[in-house]
């Protein structure tokens, strides 16, 4: 079942970059060639962190060079969203340390481990369907080092998909 399970966050994985890429007109009509459009790792991390003047830069920037442009842009909106004050978060993570995981928007995946977003122990080890991935980026932005901090901002209280999940592959739920 984990096998399965990782071999289905990696086609899910690779079909979110391919969504994320435009089709770009070249001279030779023989050869397609695509260019990086979004970053969709993370959902909401881009959307909140990246200003508008700076979106294509950052859709387009490989994760080696996400580090080196938009750290003091996603430390700065940090602080802004916080008042000004951010100690740390419910990872124990200082501001520093958690800007330097949010900038860097890629989907890791555990080979071995649990695949989660977060469960309480594991962070950031993959995503499973059901993961609550915008509370969980509400509490470590908002609920400070216990994860109680404005608790008005720490969940979205979307709480479930809108449709069952399938038990099988590929285990997206049926469209409306």
């Amino acid at each position: 079942m984990k096998t399965r399970i990782k071999i289905i966050a990696i086609i899910i994985g690779a079909g979110m970059f391919a969504a994320s890429c435009n089709k770009t007109e070249t001279p030779d009509a023989t050869v397609d060639y695509y260019q990086q459009a979004d970053q969709m790792a993370r959902p909401a991390i881009n959307t909140v962190f990246v200003d508008a003047a700076a979106k294509d830069s950052f859709n387009t920037s490989t994760p080696t060079q996400m580090a080196s442009r938009f750290t003091t842009k996603f430390k700065n909106r940090l602080l802004a969203l916080n008042g000004g004050v951010y100690t740390t978060n419910a990872l124990g993570q200082t501001a520093d340390q958690f800007v330097a995981v949010l900038v860097n928007d890629v989907l890791n995946v555990s080979t071995t481990g649990t695949t989660t977003f977060y469960d309480g122990t594991n962070v950031l080890t993959g995503r499973k369907l059901d993961d609550d991935v915008i509370n969980v980026e509400l509490l470590l932005i908002f609920g400070g080092p216990a994860g109680i901090l404005n608790a008005g901002l720490t969940n979205d209280h979307v709480d479930a998909n809108d449709k069952t999940f399938s038990s099988t592959f590929p285990y997206l739920a049926n469209p409306w």
